[in-house]
Order: structure tokens, then C-alpha cells, then sequence
């Protein structure tokens, strides 16, 4: 329950934040261009909380459902207008205003994620040097000859210090590159530079992807001493504690942490017997693990991690921080790039190209909210920025009803000289209500589909 609890709390202050900055990029701009706005609503529904300075003054609105938001301005819809009001209104503004204030929404949503890119890369980051695991046979890691200890150093032409930079650069080039150039270090200290071949019916799913590269990191061997335990985990409600050295499990002895893992792994939803020392006294419990998913399939959990010797963290760890320019610059790219990944995306899953698995609806969301919150601050604005991303760049979408909707029929009010009629928009309107439930609907089928594997 206080998991459930976690990952609805951080769902909320997700939408929260990302809604309330694209609904402040239309009120914002359309403030400084002379438009009067009558609301401005986080949520719809019925009002929880409202303020309004006086009656002339725009009335700020937190509203019951909190899964979007809107900006009312003078001029929208079929109310009159007061006669002192039409310089203000919306419907009386140049096309060049409307489609301003109609584009501020996504470019806000674009402008927050170079934000949270910006802080994450001044303030830095610590991760794991990108160093290669075991490399499993038949893996597109393998095929290419990559071997156990290579350290990837850019992946075309790119830096990659750290496993999330150069797992976040892998996935985004394998959309569009059948080959890969990925500079490496050896063991032996040699610099080589290796091309990794991805199919293209691998590339556009990023869960087989992820399955068939081969790409894990280095296990330094130690030994296998519960550093802590998870609270509602398998492992606290079978009394396991920080400083239990694990002897076996099923009776297959355990001379590692990453031994350990594997036999866990290997057991989902399954009864396993322990047994452990704790102050040089032996031990043994029953543990009934949960199942997770990993990669696309199910494994075992027990809810501990392990004690890596300080001197071994350091070995493998990399602070990565750029100065306040270099960062603003990278930000900028970061956002660009996934952006058009973003778009690239969505247009192969139209044509069929890409898997419609990788539509993530509000569950999938509301989980990953829960899960980066639990890693930390850096982990929580990396998710906000590419959530908010995604979201601004769906709004640019040319569908009635979206903001990128509304920017088609000013085109073409451009190209006619004429507004479009409002039957016409009213059709729009139909058709665009269709799509977007039909999207929200397929996502929403996935999420559940997800919950049962």
C-alpha cells in the first residue's frame, strides 16, 4: 500500500508540474501579447481551489481530474465579448499572435527539459563506468565481437561516460543506424574502434533490443553480505538483515553477490530455501520471491542489495559534470535529438514499423514516476525531461483538438486567406476526439496487458 502510495504521490507531482508549465507557456505569451485570460486551470472537473484577485483579474483554478489543464481567453467559444474587451480577445488577433500563444504550450514543455538536462549536468552526476560484462553468446554484443571487460568511450562520436549515457546513446542511434561505431578500451589498455550491426526489425523494439544486444555491465565479484533490505520486500518478511552473509540457496553454495543474483533471478513467484550466517552463527529461512519484470521477461526478487567493498565503488564509479555553457549546449542537443527520435518514433509505429508496445499509457507512466523517485532527485528530473518531451512533442501532433491541430488550421487559414468554417472545425473536433480516445484507449489496453505477464 505505501508503494502504491509512493508511485501515485510522484504521478501527481509529474502531471502537476509538467501541465502547469505548458498551460504557463500559452497564459504567458498570451499575457504579453495582449490577450485577456479569464482562467487558467490545472485539472478539469470540479474546482478544489480557486483564486481571483478581482473580477477583471484572471481566476486561477486547481481542478478534481488532474490529467491536463487549459487556458480560457476572451474571444474563445460563443460567448459574447464586452465591448472593451475586443482588443483582448483571442479571435481578433493576427494569425501571427494566435499561432504564438497555440505554440508556447510544446515549446515551454521543450524549454523545462533543457532545464531539468541543464541542472542535472551542472550539479553532475555519478554513475558506473560503462564497462562490459559477461558477454552471452548469440547477442548482437557478441556477433560483434565485442569481449568481457571492453569499456565503451563514444558511441558514434558521442562521449559516453557512464552505462546511462551510453545505453540512452545506443537506443536512440539503433532507430536510425543499422550501424553502430562504438569506440572501446580493452582490458589490456588498447584503444579499438568496433561497428555494431543492429537488424532494423530489432531496432524498432525496444524491449527485444534491449534482450538481444548483450550490452550488461561488469560484476566485480564480492562477497555476498546483504547490505540493505527493502522495506515490504520478500527478504524483510523473512527476517533477513543488513550484514548476512548469504551460504547457499536451494542448497547451491553462494561465493558471490552476482552468484546470488542469478540463482534468484532464476526463480520467480518461488519458494527458496537460505541459508546464512549472522555473528559467525548459521541460519536458515524460507523466502517465497516476487516476480518482476526485466528485459521483457519475469525473474526473481528478494529485495536486498549487496555490500561492495568502498574501494571497488570508487574503481568503477565516474562523476560526470559539465560547466554552465557546455551544459546549456548539451541540453539543448539532448532535447533536439529525442525529439526527433520522438517524432521518428511515432511515425514508424505508424506504418507499421515499429511495435505499438513501446505506447506507455498513465500506468506504465505512473510507474516509472514511483520508480526514478526512489533512485534519487537526478533520476526524477531525467524522467520529468523526457516525459516532458514526449508530451510536448505529441501537442505539436497535427490532430484537432491538440495544439498542433489548432497550428494546421491557421496554415491553412494562412494559405486561404479565410478562417476554416466552423462546421468545418467542428468535424475536426469529432475526428480528433476519435483518434485521441482510440490512443488513449490502445495505451491504456497495453498498461494492462503489461500488469499480467
Amino acid at each position: 500500500m505505501e508503494s502504491l502510495f509512493h508511485t501515485l504521490i510522484f504521478f501527481i507531482i509529474a502531471l502537476g508540474v509538467l501541465i502547469a508549465f505548458h498551460e504557463f507557456g500559452h497564459f504567458w505569451v498570451a499575457r504579453k501579447l495582449g490577450v485577456k485570460v479569464t482562467r487558467f486551470s490545472i485539472g478539469f472537473g470540479k474546482p478544489l481551489w480557486r483564486y481571483q484577485k478581482n473580477q477583471e483579474s484572471t481566476e486561477y483554478v486547481v481542478a478534481a481530474v488532474p490529467l491536463g489543464g487549459y487556458v480560457k481567453m476572451v474571444g474563445e467559444g460563443d460567448e459574447d465579448v464586452r465591448l472593451e474587451d475586443l482588443p483582448h480577445a483571442f479571435n481578433r488577433q493576427s494569425l501571427w499572435v494566435r499561432s504564438a500563444i497555440v505554440l508556447a504550450g510544446p515549446v515551454f514543455n521543450l524549454l523545462l527539459a533543457v532545464l531539468f538536462f541543464w541542472i542535472i549536468l551542472v550539479v553532475g552526476e555519478t554513475g558506473f563506468k560503462p564497462i562490459l560484462g559477461q558477454i552471452e553468446a548469440g547477442t548482437l554484443a557478441e556477433q560483434s565481437a565485442f569481449k568481457k571487460g571492453d569499456q565503451i568511450l563514444s558511441i558514434n562520436g558521442v562521449e559516453t561516460p557512464t552505462w546511462g549515457l551510453a545505453l540512452t546513446r545506443l537506443l536512440s542511434q539503433a532507430i536510425d543506424n543499422e550501424s553502430i561505431a562504438i569506440d572501446i578500451e580493452t582490458m589490456a589498455g588498447v584503444r579499438e574502434s568496433k561497428v555494431l550491426i543492429i537488424p532494423e526489425e530489432i531496432a524498432m523494439d525496444p524491449g527485444v533490443l534491449q534482450e538481444k544486444l548483450g550490452f550488461v555491465p561488469w560484476q566485480p565479484e564480492f562477497p555476498p553480505v546483504i547490505n540493505a533490505v527493502l522495506k515490504g520486500s520478500p527478504a524483510e518478511d523473512a527476517g533477513l538483515l543488513n550484514g548476512d552473509l548469504i551460504v547457499s540457496t536451494d542448497g547451491i553454495e553462494v561465493k558471490n553477490w552476482s552468484r546470488w543474483v542469478k540463482l534468484i533471478q532464476a526463480k520467480p513467484n518461488q519458494l527458496v530455501h537460505i541459508v546464512f550466517q549472522r555473528d559467525s552463527v548459521e541460519m536458515a529461512v524460507d523466502v517465497q520471491l516476487e516476480s518482476v519484470e526485466s528485459n521483457g521477461k519475469q525473474v526473481g526478487r528478494v529485495g536486498a542489495s549487496g555490500r561492495v567493498p568502498q574501494d571497488m565503488v570508487d574503481s568503477f564509479s565516474v562523476n560526470y559534470r559539465l560547466g554552465i555553457w557546455p551544459a546549456l549546449k548539451q541540453s539543448v542537443i539532448k532535447v533536439g535529438d529525442f525529439s526527433v527520435l520522438t517524432v521518428k518514433m511515432m511515425g514508424r509505429m505508424l506504418i507499421g514499423k515499429a511495435s505499438i508496445d513501446n505506447l506507455s499509457g498513465p500506468i506504465t507512466i505512473a510507474k516509472y514516476a514511483g520508480q526514478s523517485a526512489s533512485l534519487g532527485v537526478g533520476h526524477f528530473l531525467k524522467f520529468l525531461a523526457f516525459i516532458s518531451i514526449s508530451l510536448g512533442v505529441l501537442n505539436l501532433m497535427p490532430i484537432p483538438m491538440l495544439d498542433g491541430g489548432h497550428l494546421m488550421y491557421f496554415f491553412i487559414e494562412a494559405i486561404k486567406g479565410s478562417p476554416i468554417s466552423d462546421h468545418a472545425q467542428a468535424i475536426g473536433q469529432q475526428v480528433g476526439i476519435v483518434i485521441l480516445l482510440s490512443l488513449m484507449g490502445l495505451a491504456f489496453f497495453l498498461d494492462i496487458e503489461r500488469l499480467f505477464q
